[in-house]
């Protein structure tokens, strides 16, 4: 049965079948769930510091 995954940069649910996993040269794997996400993540962006993530809003306590 495929497992539903979730985004390493905002946290969201990836439905089995979509996204993108990438690999980096230690071995770690990294999902994304769209492109706006993985580019976020290639700029160096911090998932906390971008206000529409899943790990922002629980910090500021919106989720």
């Amino acid at each position: 049965m495929p497992v539903a995954r979730k985004c390493s940069f905002c946290g969201g649910r990836i439905e089995p079948g979509t996204g993108v996993m990438f690999v980096k040269k230690d071995g770690t794997v990294q999902f994304y769930c769209s492109s706006k996400c993985e580019r976020n993540m290639r700029l160096g962006r911090k998932p906390h510091r971008v206000k529409w993530t899943e790990r922002s809003r629980k910090l500021r306590g919106k989720a």
